[in-house]
């Protein structure tokens, strides 16, 4: 059994949340994939700020995988587009990344809203996989892996102690499953109770499922020759 561990929302709008979601999982030798939005509700593109560019190539260069997650992470960004637009806008953020230096292996949309259209499009695009919350979609065949994703929110109090009760519901009822996802946020820490849990399952989880990259995941589920790829566009 596997571990998938992320960040989302790694921007520099919310650095100091990003560092300290990197420094936890680095003190575990965890190293989890960095969700990158190009240009985070359109204040914050990532050309403006060199440093925490520099920082990225640097987690790149020591393994952590590239994913683009979005391009402006507006949770309506793919939820009503139909192939071609998705297409567009993930084309937009995959340029947007690699004239940084830095090139993504997949792509989750923001909130995990999509059509099925928009994860196709990734696939179009050359990406390797894409997310929604119950599974990991491996492009282009667009075949899913379940996979659970253990997740958040520190918005209200009652949503913290909602997120903290689910998560713990999560390794008593899916602590068994294949390939469970770890899906940390930065405002995570926007509250004492959801951020005191977040160290307290990284410790967790690992001690049943050993952690995992996306790339190794696709070579360990290979497609079969009977999978096709997703419908071409009409």
């Amino acid at each position: 059994m596997s571990l998938l561990v992320s960040i989302h929302d790694v921007t520099p709008a919310l650095e100091s949340g990003v560092l300290r979601l990197w420094a936890m999982c680095a003190e575990r030798g965890v190293t989890p994939a960095l969700l990158v939005v190009p240009d985070w509700h359109g204040e914050w593109p990532l050309d403006r700020h060199a440093d925490f560019v520099g920082w990225l190539r640097e987690r790149a260069s020591q393994g952590a995988e590239i994913v683009l997650h979005g391009e402006r992470h507006s949770h309506r960004e793919f939820a009503a587009l139909d192939r071609a637009a998705a297409r567009e806008r993930i084309d937009r953020g995959v340029r947007s990344l690699r004239g940084l230096g830095l090139e993504p292996a997949g792509f989750v949309p923001p909130a995990w809203r999509a059509r099925e259209e928009g994860h196709a499009a990734a696939g179009d695009a050359g990406l390797g996989f894409s997310e929604d919350e119950g599974s990991i979609r491996l492009l282009p065949s667009g075949r899913r892996v379940h996979s659970p994703a253990v997740r958040w929110s520190a918005r209200t109090p009652l949503r913290a102690w909602g997120s903290v009760a689910v998560a713990r519901a999560r390794w008593l009822f899916q602590g068994r499953a294949r390939h469970p996802r770890l899906a940390f946020h930065p405002r995570d820490y926007e509250h004492p109770r959801t951020a005191r849990d977040l160290s307290r399952t990284l410790d967790r989880w690992p001690s049943r499922h050993a952690p995992m990259t996306y790339a190794a995941l696709r070579r360990s589920e290979p497609t079969p020759l009977h999978d096709a790829p997703l419908d071409a566009p009409s």
